[in-house]
């Protein structure tokens, strides 16, 4: 399209000419920067090869949450726990400079195979859609330079890196919740 309009407009000026140019390339530029920011919302969100958080925790009984699957490491509590946990951490690490992280990796994984209290699974579930949101509107946001490398982080870490980062993890481990409820029995495909 706007090959027709330059050719049917009329001729400008020199400096019309160089100001039409950056437009267009500004108009391109924005609409990569877009696709971009698109693209890696997407896949937070379990877009493609990504699972659905809601999707792999949805149903699952309170009874199932601590038992750990013969043959598996983890529980669904402890995935759950630990998706919490991580996504938090990589979103202070990309938006706070004084953030420390908790200690690797015991500081990843909570202890017990079963939530500690009636009402922790919601809070965990709660917490990680907040810190997804929360990440999601970061890489939404205009203002936010995605490849500018973060401030406070080491070298070559950006906001894309992060966001990429939560959502590989996310699928990771949002996998092994699926094979813990197929092994428990409570998947249905």
């Amino acid at each position: 399209m706007c090959r027709i309009l330059y050719n049917q407009r009329r001729p400008l000026s020199p400096m019309g000419d160089l100001l039409f140019l950056y437009l267009l390339v500004s108009q391109t530029v924005v609409s990569r920067d877009e696709q971009l920011r698109d693209h890696v919302n997407y896949v937070l969100r379990g877009g493609g090869a990504h699972l659905d958080f809601d999707r792999a925790i949805d149903g699952l009984p309170v009874a199932l949450r601590g038992i750990t699957p013969a043959g598996l490491p983890h529980s669904a509590w402890q995935l759950v726990e630990h998706l919490r946990i991580c996504q938090w951490d990589i979103l202070e690490y990309s938006l706070d400079g004084r953030h420390e992280s908790p200690d690797f990796p015991d500081g990843y994984w909570p202890c017990q195979a079963a939530p500690p209290t009636e009402d922790a699974w919601d809070r965990s579930v709660a917490a990680f859609r907040s810190d997804l949101k929360a990440m999601k509107s970061l890489v939404s946001d205009p203002s936010t330079d995605l490849l500018a490398p973060i401030p406070h982080g080491q070298a070559g870490h950006t906001i894309l890196r992060e966001a990429l980062l939560v959502a590989d993890h996310n699928a990771y481990h949002l996998g092994q919740l699926v094979m813990v409820r197929r092994a428990l029995g409570d998947w249905q495909d």
